[in-house]
């Protein structure tokens, strides 16, 4: 009996082996159907109607890097939510935007976080920025499966450099394909219309305001020209969520922030409804 007890309050084995410090490795190892990629469809032919979230945008600017994304989430034409948060830490100093399936790509950003705090706690240190970026490359290339049955979850990762004292961008495609964007860059739907808005409007020596404000007005941009993506919503006081990374680390702009920058925006839309025009050089 005194055995049996010792038994129940040990670890089971599966914890108490060497390996790596990735916990993905570990999950795919001892319990691999707990991987998003890895739980099949049942019965599920073509491809399969779920809530879409769209879109993100990143600029860099002097001390680091603003990432946004507007709050609407589409299925089909319907609007399946007003209000959905796309934004999210990975870690101190790195952020998540999600476009795609949205229940996959909040369970993905969930793990992705989870990866990040093991590693932290087995080595005693944090990943590189570069090994981040390339440990979520991994598991958006685990999600491949899914992707094809048109389940699809393309992030955009940006963070703080401490090594390099710089913010940086990394985009991806469905089979974890990974590139550095600089200066700026867009995922989602809107991502067209965005990306046309930061080539106009983006500037090496932006201030953390100005870069804020220039994310704003390209969501704007995206959500004039894509019915996916939701605008800046008055009515409702839904606004876009607006995160900065820089040397003090992750930092989401306060409501109060955030309706101010928006305000902003569309005041300026009533006089110039195209938005502001890039200064010619």
């Amino acid at each position: 009996m005194a055995a049996n007890s010792h038994d129940q309050g040990r670890l089971p084995a599966p914890y108490l082996t060497p390996g790596s410090s990735s916990f993905m490795d570990f999950l795919s190892t001892h319990a691999p159907e707990q991987l998003p990629g890895s739980r099949p469809l049942p019965g599920v032919q073509g491809a399969v109607q779920a809530p879409h979230g769209t879109t993100i945008v990143a600029v860099a600017f002097a001390g680091g890097v603003v990432l946004a994304g507007d709050r609407r989430a589409t299925m089909g034409n319907m609007i399946a939510q007003r209000d959905i948060e796309k934004v999210f830490p990975a870690d101190e100093y790195s952020a998540v935007g999600i476009a795609g399936t949205a229940g996959l790509a909040v369970e993905m950003v969930r793990l992705f976080q989870l990866e990040l705090e093991h590693f932290e706690k087995v080595e005693g240190d944090t990943l590189s920025l570069e090994g981040k970026a390339n440990r979520l490359s991994t598991m958006i290339r685990g999600n491949l499966g899914m992707a094809m049955q048109g389940l699809a979850v393309v992030p955009l990762f940006a963070g703080y450099d401490t090594d390099r004292s710089t913010g940086r961008i990394f985009s991806y495609d469905v089979t974890g394909g990974r590139s550095e964007e600089y200066g700026f860059a867009a995922v989602g739907s809107g991502s067209v219309f965005a990306r046309g808005s930061l080539k106009k409007l983006h500037r090496a020596d932006l201030t953390e305001e100005q870069a804020a404000t220039v994310a704003v007005q390209a969501l704007y941009d995206a959500a004039d020209d894509d019915s996916a993506t939701g605008g800046p919503d008055v009515a409702r006081r839904i606004y876009p969520v607006v995160a900065v990374i820089a040397e003090g680390g992750y930092r989401r702009l306060g409501e109060d922030e955030v309706t101010t920058v928006a305000r902003t925006v569309l005041d300026g839309r009533l006089q110039l409804p195209n938005g502001p025009l890039a200064p010619l050089v």
